[in-house]
């Protein structure tokens, strides 16, 4: 993958971070897309660059198509292509559904979902052009099992396993391959906050009985983005412990 361009949404942080740090070691330069945590960003953009790679941080709020056009143009003038694109950016906004805003359905639709769209879309027509391309999505294990609380972000995730095979058959032809990865509890800052009481019964729903890192993750996600995984198209790759048995 050496010399490769990819852009990782929601890199400066928790998964998206490890995902850009793995492509980082294979040689692959990295755009390194944030919404809020502009600080935390740079950060890995140095991280990045220790390692002999390109990088930069650009900002966009995935949910907004005019933000999405702005952030991949950008990439695209800076380095001339998108090889590989992580749909990594996502959000939640728990609640029972008898008592969910719209507001909170809203706003996790539009970052899981049609952020998704938005970015995907932005870069597709290129990688049609070059015949190559790596179109990642980061789903969740949620949006195979279901979970109390998380109706929006179950219904977001579940979406883009939709989303994924049929995208991946529209462009099989042009040696663009489509894949999710649905990872299971990770160990990242929003479940590390849990209460244990939260942890201990989450445990007993995983069959290796402890929570994935980081790291287990960008692996994964680093082999879909190699030639290794050139015949891999249109595949929901759990990883989560065995969650998804």
């Amino acid at each position: 993958m050496e010399g490769k361009f990819a852009l990782v949404t929601g890199a400066s942080k928790g998964i998206g971070r490890a995902i850009a740090l793995r492509l980082a070691d294979e040689g692959v330069n990295v755009a390194v897309n944030y919404n809020r945590s502009e600080d935390a960003a740079h950060k890995v953009v140095a991280d990045l660059e220790a390692v002999g790679v390109k990088s930069f941080a650009v900002h966009g709020d995935v949910s907004q198509v005019d933000q999405v056009q702005a952030m991949v143009s950008s990439v695209q003038d800076a380095w001339g292509r998108i090889d590989i694109l992580v749909n990594n950016a996502g959000i939640i906004s728990d609640g029972l559904l008898v008592r969910m805003s719209d507001t909170a359905w809203d706003d996790v639709m539009g970052t899981n979902l049609n952020g998704t769209f938005h970015c995907t879309r932005a870069v597709l027509r290129q990688m049609i052009r070059q015949r190559w391309g790596r179109i990642i999505n980061i789903g969740s294990v949620v949006g195979i099992r279901g979970n109390i609380g998380q109706v929006n972000y179950s219904a977001s995730k579940a979406a883009i396993i939709g989303f994924t095979k049929a995208l991946a058959k529209e462009v099989a032809t042009r040696n663009i391959t489509v894949n999710t990865v649905t990872p299971g509890y990770i160990s990242t800052d929003t479940v590390d906050v849990l209460p244990q009481e939260t942890k201990d019964r989450i445990m007993t729903w995983i069959p290796q009985g402890h929570f994935g890192e980081v790291d287990d993750v960008a692996h994964l996600v680093a082999y879909i983005a190699s030639e290794r995984a050139k015949y891999l198209t249109g595949q929901i790759v759990s990883i989560d412990g065995g969650m998804a048995i």
